[in-house]
């Protein structure tokens, strides 16, 4: 059995506050790659990167000082097309930082022979939540289509990749 994550596609880490040149060029790759899932059977699971409106209050707000992904606003919907892939058993986890313990907790005991990742951004939520999925399945391949994700500096994003290559998560 197989998994896709989503990684944080939302608007505005697209077009919105924290939005950046190319990001909008992974919407027809990860389309595609919902859909490869869906005709094969695998899970599919979103998250959400999701703040309240005193993020600025936080640790991660006190450094990165830009309100984003608020809850009820557009900029924390999924981006474009990427939406319109959500259907009712699909799993979508909100979580408050990078990386996400319950997508731990979910895959944790579970029969995934793989769990491939895409989505935004490369170096911050990606690289996390990968290195979590392997900590939570090590017995499992962890997969990053490095074509299916970005990052707003590309040197981090490559840099990211190579950090998790060397953790045992394959990048395609």
């Amino acid at each position: 059995m197989k998994a896709l994550v989503v990684v944080d596609y939302q608007n505005d880490f697209v077009n919105g506050s924290l939005g950046f040149a190319g990001a909008e060029l992974l919407e027809p790759i990860i389309v595609g790659k919902i859909e490869q899932y869906r005709k094969s059977g695998g899970r599919i699971i979103f998250t959400l990167d999701t703040h309240g409106e005193d993020y600025l209050e936080t640790a991660e707000g006190r450094k990165l000082p830009v309100k984003h992904c608020v809850k009820g606003t557009e900029g924390h919907k999924l981006y474009g097309k990427v939406a319109d892939c959500l259907y009712n058993d699909d799993i979508v986890i909100e979580k408050g930082t990078f990386g996400s313990l319950e997508l731990a907790e979910f895959l944790a005991g579970k029969k995934y022979t793989e769990v491939e990742f895409c989505g935004l951004v490369t170096d911050i939520c990606v690289v996390s939540n990968a290195v979590i999925a392997k900590a939570a399945l090590p017995e499992s391949r962890i997969v990053v289509d490095s074509s299916a994700c970005a990052s707003f500096d590309n040197e981090k994003h490559k840099a990211a990749l190579e950090v998790m290559k060397s953790v045992q998560i394959d990048v395609i």
